[in-house]
């Protein structure tokens, strides 16, 4: 990476991040950003290890193709870079290397998914085997927290700081640890550097204990924590919109962003952020416009529709084979669409193929006899999809013979992302 081609640290600015699964939707992103920024930072390269993997593509693929499409596109404002889903000290090493900025930390191996469920005397039992990573234990023990000016009060009661000690405590120590070796990375190299925390991929919301205790701790602890991302109460499902009572959410949203008040300030971040528009005002009204917000397979699902438009035998393939794979590859994704729920679509003309397989706004169609979107079944099966000897590449080969195409479908759908987001600020 040249000197000119360098990312930065946005800092408490309204970020936004934009994945990019295939390395050509940058220009799209930049024009989106064009269109309607509207003071926000993007975020071009940005990607997870695991979808790295997924990919077969590398930390510098993703930096050298975001920077190469927002060049081409004529983006001449900041850029930041988003190292996401770190797990292990070797995954925050080749980031680094790469020029990333911005390392989230996913410490959810280490969370106890059942915690939240456990009787009394099953919770005092695991607390034992927690202890040792919960170190911080007695010094919430009885306290309590008033939160301004929504007026919540947080109460640390013996059995919210047990249960916060199973669930998290060795999470917390894990992330404190990869943390500080990313201090470390850093110290050696030069340059700066950001750190957002993922608490959010867990089968139940954060609470705001959990959310006081893990945050209180990381920067006590010394990490340079600029974003945090709970799990938020309702559903987040992949490429769709958000389910469930968004005027709960925003009262929700309230009170974590006057921890994020208290305690920072710091950013709150919005995982699986794609597609979820009706959620993004609240989202900015409550933090007053202090959020980040990540979205990754949408991109991909775009650059299907131009696949859909430009190539409908392709795209149908892609469809057939899609469902073929659906069941292994939706595993590590919270989902509800099954192969059941959502028709084959041979019989449908490539309009409405198109809109059954990717269309998720609130006007989509009636009649195309589905329950579930049927864009969950592509969105989870974009590794196989990209990887496939065949299918891969003529996909690529779709979306380089019509740029103009991806350019536009993917400005078209990120402005009402922006929009969105802009109209709560």
């Amino acid at each position: 990476m040249s000197d000119q081609q360098k990312c930065v640290t946005l800092g408490l600015a309204p970020s936004f991040g934009f994945g990019d699964r295939i390395g050509l939707a940058t220009p799209g992103h930049v024009e989106a950003m064009k269109r309607c920024g509207n003071g926000m930072e993007p975020i071009f390269p940005q990607q997870s290890i695991r979808e790295m993997t997924r990919t077969q593509r590398t930390a510098q693929q993703v930096m050298d193709d975001a920077f190469n499409g927002a060049r081409s596109a004529g983006w001449e404002g900041r850029i930041g870079a988003d190292a996401d889903h770190l797990k292990t000290p070797e995954d925050v090493d080749v980031t680094a290397a790469a020029g990333f900025t911005f390392f989230t930390i996913d410490p959810s191996d280490d969370v106890d998914q059942k915690a939240d469920d456990y009787d009394e005397a099953t919770l005092r039992e695991k607390f034992q085997s927690a202890r040792e990573s919960a170190p911080w234990y007695e010094s919430y023990l009885g306290t309590s927290v008033d939160l301004l000016p929504t007026g919540a009060k947080i109460e640390l009661s013996e059995e919210t700081c047990m249960r916060a000690a199973v669930k998290y405590g060795p999470a917390i120590k894990r992330a404190l640890g990869l943390g500080d070796h990313i201090k470390a990375v850093h110290e050696a190299k030069g340059g700066d550097y950001e750190i957002e925390l993922s608490v959010d991929e867990t089968d139940q919301p954060t609470t705001l204990a959990e959310h006081y205790i893990i945050a209180d701790q990381c920067l006590k602890g010394g990490m340079k924590l600029v974003s945090l991302a709970p799990r938020f109460i309702g559903e987040m499902e992949k490429g769709v919109d958000y389910k469930g009572d968004v005027t709960a959410l925003e009262t929700s949203l309230n009170d974590h962003a006057a921890i994020a008040e208290l305690l920072g300030p710091y950013k709150l971040s919005l995982h699986s952020g794609s597609d979820k528009l009706s959620m993004y005002a609240a989202l900015a009204r409550a933090t007053k416009g202090r959020f980040h917000v990540k979205t990754a397979g949408t991109s991909y699902l775009e650059a299907l529709r131009v696949v859909a438009r430009h190539d409908e035998s392709l795209f149908r393939r892609i469809v057939q084979f899609a469902r073929s794979r659906y069941d292994v590859d939706k595993a590590t994704y919270h989902v509800a669409a099954t192969n059941d729920t959502v028709p084959m679509g041979d019989n449908l003309d490539a309009k409405k193929l198109e809109q059954l397989y990717l269309e998720c706004w609130a006007d989509v169609p009636q009649g195309l006899g589905f329950t579930e979107p049927g864009r969950q079944i592509l969105h989870c099966t974009f590794g196989s999809t990209l990887t496939d000897p065949e299918l891969g590449p003529a996909m690529r080969s779709v979306l380089e013979s019509h740029p103009d195409t991806y350019t536009e479908v993917l400005a078209d759908h990120f402005s009402r992302h922006l929009e969105a987001l802009a109209a709560g600020m």
